[in-house]
């Protein structure tokens, strides 16, 4: 299967605590968007506020990292919550706005409603896409992530 590149959608604060703990959760817990990924996929986060119930805006995109090999996994957050994670390999990555990106962008095909694309909280994205967005993260990649990519394109 070739590779694939994503965004996932969450607060910087639940994106953070991601990056430190070396995994994506999506979709408040899904098993299903998780499901959808394979080992060496992309993964770009973008993060519409700063913290879960605050209207604080961030609208960047916050992390940049490459699933690794192994299935999704539940954890036990409360006896109520128990989502489903996926490890990640965060690479280092600055945050980058997304206005100064729209009309760059594929999936985002109206800069007007640029935020619809964004609604269901994980979507694939183009190479070209997930490219354009790490340059404007100044994210560190390594040669190996985009050996399916490089070998494909003519």
């Amino acid at each position: 299967m070739s590779q694939r590149f994503w965004i996932g959608v969450a607060c910087r604060e639940h994106v953070g605590r991601g990056v430190a703990g070396g995994f994506a959760q999506l979709c408040h817990g899904k098993a299903a968007p998780l499901a959808r990924m394979q080992a060496g996929d992309g993964l770009i986060y973008y993060s519409p506020v700063e913290t879960l119930g605050d209207k604080t805006p961030c609208q960047a995109f916050t992390a940049l990292g490459f699933v690794r090999a192994g299935d999704a996994y539940r954890v036990s957050m409360s006896e109520q919550f128990r989502p489903w994670r996926r490890d990640i390999d965060f690479v280092p990555s600055q945050s980058a706005l997304i206005r100064p990106l729209l009309g760059t962008l594929a999936f985002i095909p109206d800069p007007a409603h640029w935020g619809y694309p964004l609604r269901f909280g994980h979507l694939e994205i183009s190479s070209d896409d997930f490219l354009r967005i790490a340059g404007a993260m100044r994210a560190r990649l390594p040669a190996h992530a985009f050996h399916d990519l490089f070998i494909s394109r003519p």
